[in-house]
């Protein structure tokens, strides 16, 4: 893999028209200090410096393709508040094409209080009752109504993900890529390509067994009819399960935070692979791209010119 073949395949993604279906997320970030313990429990007082909102889940997914130079789509659900005002605002600012129903579901939140690098505790606010009505119209349209070269689904199991809105994508017969979640196992089934981590893909199959993450691959692989199977594997990196199967060693200096690494990972191989590079081209690019994002905190996107960069 060197520069120049890297930089005709990001001249190539820019010609994509790629859709993400899934859960929306508004991730919010408030960093500060801790230096007493509160007199009215012993948990520590974090005194905030800085307050950040950055789009997570489907729309981290979304965010790394827009950055890649993909045309990009959005759908899913927001709820009518703050929250989702603050997501259209970031979809626009990015320049993400948004398809988004509205609700009076509250928007999907994960509020993270972080002190010196450091996570202290998260806080989320979510509705997971499967989308219905009205707003399960309005994300089925923006599936069929429009010409994609490629569609991702980012399952975050809060509520997008069913078998309605599967049944419309697999109509579309185009390929289609799926960021799972365990309790939805059944929806992937002949799916193009669909990324667990190792802990997703042992609840997939058998998480008593004991046995290899290869075999378990190969196992789910043939149980869902899959073409490809990538199987992400933190610091070890990842591995592919396609006509053969390859892994390839993690790509990291250091890890700060693994938050989004997989939403990276699923965008990057998604793109270049639609772009023309084979299943080993696009997973040692998204090797590099997942060692960039972990050595940042929070979610992250991964720009051309840093990619190109990492590569020399």
């Amino acid at each position: 893999m060197n520069v120049k073949e890297v930089s005709t395949l990001l001249e190539r993604i820019k010609n994509l028209k790629i859709l993400v279906v899934g859960d929306i997320i508004l991730d919010k970030y408030l960093y500060g200090r801790v230096e007493r313990i509160s007199p009215e429990a012993p948990v520590p007082v974090v005194e905030v410096d800085k307050e950040e909102i950055r789009l997570g889940g489907a729309g981290n997914v979304a965010a790394n393709l827009v950055t890649l130079g993909a045309q990009t789509f959005i759908t899913g659900v927001i709820g009518k508040d703050q929250g989702g005002d603050q997501i259209l605002n970031l979809l626009r600012e990015k320049g993400i094409e948004t398809l988004v129903a509205t609700d009076n579901r509250p928007t999907t939140e994960k509020t993270r209080i972080v002190s010196m690098s450091q996570q202290l505790l998260r806080i989320d606010k979510e509705d997971r009752n499967k989308v219905e009505g009205k707003v399960l119209n309005v994300i089925r349209e923006a599936i069929v109504e429009n010409s994609y070269d490629g569609i991702i689904l980012s399952d975050y199991a809060k509520g997008v993900v069913c078998g309605e809105i599967v049944k419309a994508i697999r109509e579309k017969s185009i390929f289609w890529a799926v960021d799972p979640k365990p309790i939805n196992k059944s929806l992937y089934k002949g799916a193009f390509l669909v990324t667990p981590n190792e802990k997703e893909l042992k609840a997939m199959t058998d998480p008593l067994s004991g046995e290899s993450v290869e075999h378990l691959a190969v196992k789910l692989k043939k149980d869902l009819l899959l073409d490809t199977l990538i199987v992400t594997r933190g610091a070890k990196g990842m591995t592919l399960f396609s006509k053969q199967i390859k892994h390839f060693p993690a790509r990291v200096k250091e890890v700060y935070d693994v938050t989004g690494a997989g939403d990276t990972v699923i965008a990057v191989l998604t793109a270049f692979f639609l772009a023309g590079a084979d299943w080993e081209k696009a997973c040692e690019i998204a090797n590099i791209c997942a060692g960039i994002v972990v050595g940042e905190l929070g979610t992250a996107s991964v720009t051309p010119e840093e990619l190109l960069c990492a590569l020399q």
